[in-house]
């Protein structure tokens, strides 16, 4: 079995990365590297925002800010049945309004 990598935006909104792995073990340290990134991102903001601010209020604002936007982007694996895509078969919406009945 195949497992691909999937972020959830704001630990929400799933995104296919197209990556694709053999192993689960793989997977999941893809998945930590891409969480090492977003830490790093993160310092890297706060080291270079702390002279920025005036005040430190502004700086505790734009800094709880900055971490829901970058730490909370999480990624999950997901099994890939034989590391073909998944075709979903599309369902007509149920109609709520009856249906005439058919003269013959």
């Amino acid at each position: 079995m195949k497992w691909m990598l999937v972020v959830l935006v704001n630990g929400i909104t799933p995104i296919n990365t197209d990556l694709v792995f053999d192993k689960f073990g793989d997977c999941l340290a893809a998945e930590e590297q891409m969480r090492t990134h977003y830490l790093d991102a993160f310092e890297a903001w706060d080291r270079a925002s702390r002279i920025k601010f005036d005040r430190r209020r502004d700086y505790a604002k734009a800094r709880e800010l900055q971490a829901k936007r970058l730490l909370s982007n999480v990624g999950t694996c997901v099994p890939r049945a034989g590391g073909e895509p998944v075709e979903q078969q599309a369902k007509p919406p149920p109609s709520s309004a009856p249906q005439p009945p058919v003269n013959r």
